[in-house]
């Protein structure tokens, strides 16, 4: 773990869930630098605070920023403070599913929304972040957080599941691209995992929300940042490409196993 110390760890989507996680991992693990971007400021804010009261020595950075507004992006890179300027990973986070409609009665607004932050903001935020790799020699991590929904679709997902292939087929390019260089390209695929993932993707609407995970046992944003730690701090030359990460109910996204009441 004495490999990441010291590193500046950039984190979307870090106001909860699986971010959230993430930075609270990192922090226990090592005294690293955190830019914690969100579109909810109040609450990077006062992860700052958690976390720079807990563990000594790691210093925190709240961001306010929305990947899907990518005009803001690299105005936001270009003005991080000189301590916290050059990135060395970048976990591509931010992400979120809205309704469960079909195709027929598609909230356009809503699959602009879903293409906008989890494909064509990923895109950006990682463009942005390579310029800082690539004048620091080609080294860095960039860490995309798929889906098991990315590897098979199911009813009512349609864009969803677009996006996170989206995802994969854009993190294995970008491996390829960057393969003369010291710079890392990681997928994590998360399958089921309990946050407010599905609270967003029902508007609020929690009793529609838990159902969700009625008569399972999903796994917790803690699960999936341990794998993320894990993947960031191998040895240099080591990658976790990509890795899907299951309860132990659940073989594909569509195949989900619930006991009986």
């Amino acid at each position: 773990m004495s490999r990441l110390e010291g590193k500046t760890i950039f984190i979307t989507g870090a106001s909860a869930g699986i971010g959230k996680s993430t930075a609270i991992e990192l922090a226990k693990t090592a005294k690293v630098k955190l830019i914690l971007a969100a579109r909810r400021l109040p609450l990077v804010e006062e992860l700052k605070k958690e976390i720079e009261s807990k563990y000594e020595g790691v210093k925190v950075l709240p961001l306010k920023l929305d990947v899907s507004k990518i005009e803001t992006i690299e105005p936001t890179i270009a003005s991080l403070p000189e301590e916290f300027a050059n990135v060395d990973i970048l976990i591509n986070n931010a992400g979120l599913a809205l309704g469960i409609s079909t195709v027929q009665t598609l909230d356009m607004q809503e699959a602009l929304t879903m293409i906008n932050t989890n494909v064509v903001g990923l895109i950006a935020m990682s463009k942005a972040v390579l310029q800082i790799f690539y004048k620091n020699g080609g080294k860095g991590d960039i860490v995309n957080i798929g889906s098991t929904a990315g590897q098979e679709s199911y009813k009512g997902g349609s864009v969803y599941c677009c996006t996170k292939s989206a995802v994969t087929q854009f993190t294995s390019a970008l491996r390829k691209e960057t393969l003369d260089t010291r710079i890392r390209i990681i997928e994590v695929d998360p399958g089921m995992v309990e946050t407010d993932f599905s609270l967003t993707r029902f508007h609020g609407d929690k009793s529609k929300a838990d159902s969700v995970y009625q008569g399972t046992e999903p796994l917790v944003a803690q699960d999936i940042a341990e794998v993320i730690v894990f993947c960031v701090s191998r040895r240099e030359n080591t990658v976790i490409a990509h890795t899907t990460v299951l309860p132990s109910h659940q073989a594909t996204s569509n195949s989900v196993y619930r006991k009986s009441a």
